[in-house]
């Protein structure tokens, strides 16, 4: 029976790259986080339960105890250095679908062509080269800014997972889950090709 095989492997942009996470891009992440509530990902995600570099380290090793999941660093071109992390996570290789998530970008770079170009190189490694059928994005409901994002992608917006999941402050949070699926995939990727100005 034929599966989806996922593995880690470097993704090269024009702005950005991705490239496995490892414990040795904690100390660019902790950098780039700036202070944890600078911007929403440690509102509406699982954050490090201590805001210094080992606390990062922390953060990746318990990223790669998920088997489901195969993290990626967000590396800065200019600079070389990482400002984001990012996953595929919810690997299913019988059913050639699995998720993006676990997204967060450092501050000084939210607003820019990092977030959609790293998109990009995902769902482009999803659907060419792992033959997945199916990618899912979901979302805390509150997080207005995340679901514009998502939507701009444009992903199909599917339905609310209700009390998802309960986050690290006791709130038992509302998921909005999104899809692209291989057919929509040839449109979603001239709109993002047209975004950003070029072909990776």
């Amino acid at each position: 029976m034929a599966i989806m095989r996922v593995a880690p492997v470097r993704l090269e942009g024009r702005a950005i790259w991705l490239e496995p996470l490892r414990e040795d891009h904690a100390a660019d992440l902790f950098e780039a986080a700036a202070t944890p509530d600078l911007f929403t990902y440690f509102r509406y995600h699982f954050s490090p339960e201590t805001w210094n570099v080992e606390g990062f380290r922390e953060f990746i090793r318990a990223t790669y105890q998920r088997p489901d999941a195969c993290p990626f660093a967000i590396l800065y071109r200019a600079s070389g250095r990482a400002i984001g992390q990012t996953c595929y996570l919810n690997i299913r290789p019988a059913d050639f679908a699995l998720e993006i998530g676990a997204t967060w970008i450092g501050p000084a770079y939210q607003g820019t062509a990092v977030n959609p170009e790293s998109k990009f190189l995902l769902l482009r490694h999803a659907f060419e080269t792992l033959g997945a059928v199916r990618v899912e994005i979901k979302t805390d409901s509150r997080n207005t800014h995340s679901r514009r994002a998502i939507e701009k992608l444009g992903a199909r917006q599917e339905g609310i997972l209700r009390k998802h999941l309960i986050m690290p402050d006791g709130y038992i949070r509302d998921s909005v889950l999104y899809s692209i699926v291989d057919d929509e995939w040839p449109s979603v990727k001239a709109r993002l090709v047209e975004r950003l100005g070029y072909t990776p």
